[in-house]
């Protein structure tokens, strides 16, 4: 058994090995550094924000494009609304008109949007969030052009490649876990535009057809335990305790995947017929391994990405689709959520000694209980005992601090590993696991580390990128998945000022939630480009992506402010200490 009192700092040498190109402004910062690699070489450059002045509301979370029109809808559920910016010239968007969907129903929240065809889809949830959900349909100068009923709580929306149907993932969360508390069944609606859009119509596909296999599927991994369930006993059907998150379509508009966050798993859905075929469990990643350690302290006081004896569970956020060979991969970011309602609450911290460990499974449970170690780590109280005897036999994190490529059957094909954690810690020293609404070192180490939330996919030149937003130290990572059993790391991004106040505006971007690319055919400017919505500073801000002189040489160091100062002094310390820079 390892001796968890004798840590070691950046144990994966590997990823300290790769390109490393960061992105960081402040109000008067760039800095941008490089190391050798064989990867594609691109630069991510801020261009352009519009901000709403508003903090941590929610007032910038999902974005959708229209090149025709050259507007991003953006939604912004601290209006309950959607500004419209036009973006024709990427270095100064502007806000075009605010669309008040209020005037349309009362709506409790704007949870996405979606484009295709010069339309624009937009779903809303219901004050009372039990209850069905609307999408609302636009075209790009705002007018409301049609409005459907759709399941409890739609979340995200993703149109076929075609554009002739709309998926929605019904969410579907319950009001809490006690008598009487409800939890409607969760869903997917296919809304079919084919007819026009005026002629909406729609199918819904549950899964009711699986409540007889609750057994079968928990035994598979998926994690089902609704409202009056325990890790003793059962509750809610499978129908009703299925959430979907977020979905991703094959090329040729058939089948869809679905995420199924909190329950740790995909639907795989035939969209004609509107049925789910398989329910596919995820599994759980070994935090013990090599090259799969966390920072599980916020209280130490240092950084120290170690192997623990715990599991993580994937449990995606956002989901997204492409195509090598013919075949199709599906690339996740890998958030991770807990269920918290009146009545039940699932986190609990190892250090509570009330929390019981088997004896066998963990001779070092004192150790494990130390602020120093695990101790502060945020598990799950829904898993981990196997043999029934009410102590745990194993211990289990939410989310997998990573993100993840999968095949069509949900096989996992490549995960990112401690990657995320290992590259921030080594760029970011300071401000490692930082929050969203504030500066503070190390503070979400305890719980889902830098936490990836967005995903997208995008051509650049003949390479297939993948970004992945980290909700809470903010920007994104970049990866080269070309070759989707070895992607490459490209770069990460973070227009975040941390010498700035979070709250008066200062700290740049915070929080991002969505992430749209614009492929060069599509860009105002002829560039790719990639749109970051931050729901905790309220900004939107557009990078555009540009080659850079060839890899394998150090192209420069330009430092200016308070937070380019940061990165020339570790940049000088990890000169002499490390031979990757």
């Amino acid at each position: 058994m390892k001796n968890y009192q004798d840590k070691s700092k950046y144990t994966n040498t590997n990823v300290l090995e790769k390109i490393i190109e960061v992105t960081v402004k402040s109000s008067m910062a760039l800095a941008l550094m490089a190391a050798p690699s064989k990867a594609i070489g691109l630069s991510f450059t801020p261009v352009g924000t519009y901000a709403t002045g508003v903090f941590d509301d929610s007032a910038a979370r999902i974005t959708a494009f229209d090149p025709n029109s050259e507007r991003l809808f953006v939604v912004n559920d601290n209006i309950v609304g959607i500004d419209v910016l036009n973006i024709s010239n990427p270095y100064a968007p502007i806000l075009d008109f605010t669309i008040d969907l209020s005037l349309f129903g009362n709506f409790g929240g704007v949870n996405s949007v979606a484009y295709s065809n010069s339309i624009f889809a937009v779903a809303v949830e219901d004050e009372i969030i039990i209850n069905p959900g609307e999408v609302l349909f636009f075209d790009n100068k705002g007018n409301k052009l049609n409005q459907i009923t759709v399941g409890a709580l739609p979340d995200l929306l993703t149109f076929t490649p075609d554009g002739t149907k709309l998926l929605v993932a019904n969410e579907a969360e319950p009001t809490g876990y006690l008598n009487f508390d409800i939890d409607p069944e969760g869903s997917v609606s296919i809304i079919d535009l084919s007819h026009g859009i005026e002629n909406l119509t729609h199918n819904v596909a549950g899964f009711q057809a699986f409540n007889a296999q609750v057994d079968e599927l928990r035994a598979e991994g998926v994690r089902i335990f609704g409202p009056g369930a325990t890790i003793f006993g059962p509750g809610a059907t499978v129908a009703q305790d299925l959430e979907p998150e977020a979905i991703a379509i094959s090329e040729d508009g058939t089948t869809a995947w679905v995420t199924l966050q909190e329950n740790n798993a995909i639907g795989i859905l035939d969209i004609e017929t509107a049925t789910f075929t398989d329910i596919v469990a995820l599994g759980f990643k070994d935090h013990s391994l090599p090259g799969n350690g966390i920072d599980a302290s916020d209280k130490d006081g240092e950084i120290n990405i170690e192997n623990y004896p715990v599991f993580g569970m994937y449990q995606p956020d956002e989901i997204a689709s492409y195509t090598v060979g013919g075949k199709t991969y599906l690339v996740t970011a890998n958030e991770g959520d807990s269920r918290f309602y009146r009545g039940f609450d699932e986190e609990v911290e190892l250090r509570a000694n009330s929390l019981p460990l088997d004896p066998n499974a963990f001779p070092d449970a004192d150790i494990l209980r130390q602020e120093g170690t695990i101790g502060r780590l945020e598990i799950t109280n829904s898993l981990g005992d196997t043999d029934g005897d009410r102590d745990f036999d194993e211990l289990y994190v939410f989310g997998g601090r990573s993100f993840s490529i999968w095949d069509e059957a949900g096989g996992l094909v490549f995960d990112s590993g401690d990657d995320f954690e290992q590259i921030t810690a080594k760029l970011f020293p300071e401000f490692f696991n930082s929050n969203d609404d504030d500066n503070d070192f190390d503070n979400r180490s305890d719980n889902k580390g830098p936490e990836p939330e967005g995903v997208a996919i995008g051509m650049v030149g003949n390479s297939t990128l993948a970004f992945i937003g980290l909700e809470r130290i903010g920007g994104f990572m970049t990866y080269d998945v070309s070759n989707p059993f070895e992607p490459k790391f490209i770069s990460y991004t973070n227009n975040r000022n941390f010498s700035g106040d979070p709250e008066d505006g200062t700290a740049g971007d915070l929080g991002p939630e969505g992430l749209t690319f614009i492929s060069a055919e599509d860009s105002p400017n002829g560039k790719a480009l990639l749109v970051l919505a931050n729901e905790v500073s309220g900004t939107t801000t557009i990078y555009e992506i540009n080659s850079v002189p060839e890899p394998g040489t150090i192209f420069g160091l330009l430092v200016f402010g308070a937070a380019g100062k940061l990165l020339l002094k570790r940049h000088n310390k990890t000169t002499k200490e490390n031979s990757a820079f």
